[in-house]
């Protein structure tokens, strides 16, 4: 192999491995827009198998370096040794890089050797690539290019098109310089200069309205997860929940994280009836998760509305491996990971009627839901407030809780609402409808954080429209660049 091909290789891996550092905790947001043209410049000729490897090492890379908090789950809380955990994040990570294939075959097969075709069917194929294995065997939407680029003027494009328009507009800012740049055509730059002044005009426009403010009180109880589903625990973390939230009846919404109460619904019947009075009496909602049963005894995670709301949710989108097992008969015992009692749970039906809290209708998600962008917007039509409960304990001290809020952030931009965010021990946020942080809480600490929020009415294009519109387009860009190709383009 020669030594360009070797630069190549590596310049694949190295912009993989770095393209993490562009989202939280780091959001270097650079890195965003160097790492796609660093891919584009890398499988830029060469073979067909050539162009395929690099696009393998590059998503290989990355989901090494980004997802490695999976990780502390397997080997903290899952009982696995080091060696063993390490294994299997590898063996992950090897296996869900192959979700790129599809885009790398088209791109080497059609594109790697074309001229202005190449931009557009690489960023087209880019988004598609991510919106593939955002739903692929129910799906990992981590770790999309337009989370790195969020806290730029590209975000704006957000409440119209989505995170998948932000992935695109950033990858075409990207490749389209790297192309004036090598090339000298500076026709080429105009493409993402004109991105840019339309992302900070769209970011001046406002597409829904500030209604009133309503009163909040989160609860962030830091129970240990080695030790939260013991029965001994039960009552203790019951109280524990109960004893920070005393000085809260009053406010109009006071939210406890996911599976706050460690007992089934139907055994802390007595307990949720006096709360519910309690919470009534001084005009308070009360939202909390717990874990449920359906009919047939099976386990379900849900949240229910106490006092001044009502309803239940019960979680749809469930975690592989954490909330259930993919291939159960080969993985059960192998590891304590995949034994789990959590590990048992069946979702709940795709249309559910909202949790309400007063007059409000909330969306509600439950931990990984949130990441799933039209997920989130399909849940409850023009909501007035986005709750989120989660328990990333999993991830401990890792990147994972600090990506988990980005995306959490994301869906409050993409929906034009704010967002309330309730964990066990962090990050518990207070989020805007422009996707800016109000306020946290200390990770690892216990702890009630109380703001007021804005409710807003009216909805923004992407949650009228969801991704449909940004997916057809990124389809138009990957068809025009195939024409491009029998009819050739040039520009100076």
């Amino acid at each position: 192999m020669d030594k360009n091909n070797l630069l190549k290789d590596l310049a694949a891996i190295v912009a993989g491995g770095v393209f993490p550092f562009s989202l939280a905790p780091f959001d270097i947001w650079l890195i965003a827009l160097i790492t796609p043209a660093t891919l584009f410049a890398a499988t830029r000729g060469g073979s067909v198998r050539r162009t395929l490897i690099r696009f393998y090492l590059f998503n290989f890379s990355m989901f090494l370096v980004g997802v490695s908090w999976i990780f502390v789950s397997i080997n903290v809380y899952g009982g696995a040794s080091w060696l063993l955990a390490g294994l299997l994040v590898f063996a992950f990570v090897a296996a869900w890089s192959l979700v790129c294939l599809p885009q790398a075959l088209i791109y080497a097969n059609w594109f790697r050797d074309s001229d202005v075709s190449a931009l557009l069917a690489f960023s087209g194929l880019w988004v598609l690539q991510e919106w593939f294995r955002g739903w692929l065997l129910t799906g990992f939407p981590w770790l999309f290019l337009g989370y790195g680029v969020m806290d730029t003027p590209l975000a704006g494009f957000a409440p119209v098109v989505g995170v998948f328009g932000v992935s695109l507009s950033a990858c075409l800012v990207s490749v389209t310089v790297w192309q004036a740049l090598s090339t000298g055509r500076s026709a080429v730059a105009a493409i993402p200069l004109v991105l840019v002044l339309v992302g900070t005009l769209l970011q001046q426009v406002s597409f829904t309205q500030p209604e009133r403010e309503i009163s909040v009180s989160l609860v962030q109880g830091n129970v240990d997860q080695h030790v939260k589903w013991l029965a001994a625990n039960r009552v203790p973390i019951l109280n524990r929940y109960l004893e920070a939230s005393e000085s809260e009846w009053g406010r109009e919404l006071v939210v406890w994280p996911e599976a706050a109460i460690t007992m089934f619904h139907d055994q802390a019947e007595t307990v949720l009836n006096r709360i519910d009075e309690t919470a009534k009496a001084r005009d308070t909602t009360l939202v909390t998760g717990i874990p449920g049963r359906d009919a047939a005894g099976r386990f379900q995670n849900t949240v229910i509305a106490l006092g001044a709301g009502d309803g239940q949710y019960i979680k749809r989108r469930l975690v592989p491996f954490g909330e259930y097992v993919p291939l159960e008969s080969q993985l059960r015992g192998i590891v304590r990971f995949f034994d789990l009692p959590m590990s048992r749970n069946v979702p709940g039906p795709s249309r559910q009627k909202p949790l309400s809290a007063g007059d409000m209708r909330l969306s509600t998600s439950v931990c990984y839901e949130v990441v799933y962008p039209d997920l989130v917007r399909e849940t409850v039509d023009s909501p007035d407030l986005l709750v989120t409960v989660s328990n990333d304990t999993w991830f401990g001290t890792s990147i994972g809780p600090w990506q988990h809020l980005q995306m959490a952030r994301m869906r409050a931009l993409e929906n034009g609402r704010s967002m309330v965010r309730a964990t066990n021990n962090g990050i518990t946020a207070l989020i805007d409808n422009h996707g800016e942080i109000q306020a946290t809480l200390p990770r690892f600490e216990l702890g009630v954080l109380r703001g007021e929020v804005e409710i807003r009415s009216g909805q923004t294009p992407f949650g009228r429209f969801g991704s449909y519109p940004v997916l057809l387009l990124a389809l138009g860009l990957v068809l025009v660049g195939w024409v491009l190709r029998w009819f050739p383009v040039r520009v100076e």
